[in-house]
């Protein structure tokens, strides 16, 4: 498809569909002040942003991908990389009542949003219980802080959270802790509402009506 072909404003119909997006967006930006991929096809859009991942090949780091949709009052399409800064100065212009999100025209180059997840056929693997979901996030966010010194390097930064994100789901060991830890943040977890567990190839997916995190561990390297 052409840049030309593709739409430069996203409808969302409603304020409230917009204040969704805002919060989303301030819960992803306490975790890393980044980029945000926003995928429109047909009368859906997609908002991804990153939660954690590899900062070098072998780097023992889960790459956790937030995603959270919204219905388009008229069918686009569009497919953009973008700073989380430039869209939030976009949604302030529209104040309480404004839907129409102008698309920022400035690209970021994110590698984590060139590997995208597939869209599916996702296979339902069962529930997992929302609390102990969240119990294994605040434990390890306890965990990181108690580790992680006063005025750390970035490189000790990252060799910790790898350590307690790249291991795995206590209530559910097939997933990476950091999976937990995004669902918490990105407030997925909703009380009452189990999370819903899906895979697609080396993709797994953790669901809730509030969004869904996507998943996938770190590659194996050879000789390893």
């Amino acid at each position: 498809m052409r840049t030309s072909d593709l739409d430069t404003v996203l409808d969302l119909g409603d304020p409230r569909a917009v204040a969704d997006l805002r919060v989303f967006l301030s819960r992803a930006r306490a975790i890393e002040d980044g980029a945000v991929r926003l995928q429109a096809v047909g009368s859906v859009m997609a908002a991804y942003v990153l939660v954690m991942g590899p900062r070098a090949l072998g780097e023992p780091v889960p790459t956790v991908i937030g995603l959270r949709t919204a219905g388009l009052a008229r069918p686009a399409q569009a497919d953009v990389t973008v700073s989380m800064a430039s869209v939030f100065d976009r949604l302030a212009r529209l104040g309480g009542s404004g839907t129409e999100l102008e698309l920022p025209p400035a690209q970021m180059r994110a590698p984590w949003a060139a590997v995208s997840p597939p869209r599916g056929p996702w296979a339902p693997e069962g529930a997992v219980d929302a609390e102990a979901v969240r119990a294994a996030a605040t434990a390890g966010i306890s965990e990181v802080a108690a580790i992680v010194p006063d005025q750390p390097g970035a490189a000790v930064v990252q060799g910790v959270r790898a350590a307690v994100w790249g291991r795995d789901l206590g209530p559910c060991p097939v997933l990476p802790a950091g999976a937990a830890f995004a669902a918490h943040m990105l407030g997925f977890i909703t009380p009452g509402e189990d999370l819903q567990r899906f895979s697609c190839g080396p993709w797994s997916r953790l669901s809730s009506s509030r969004g869904h995190v996507l998943c996938r561990r770190p590659a194996v390297l050879p000789g390893t």
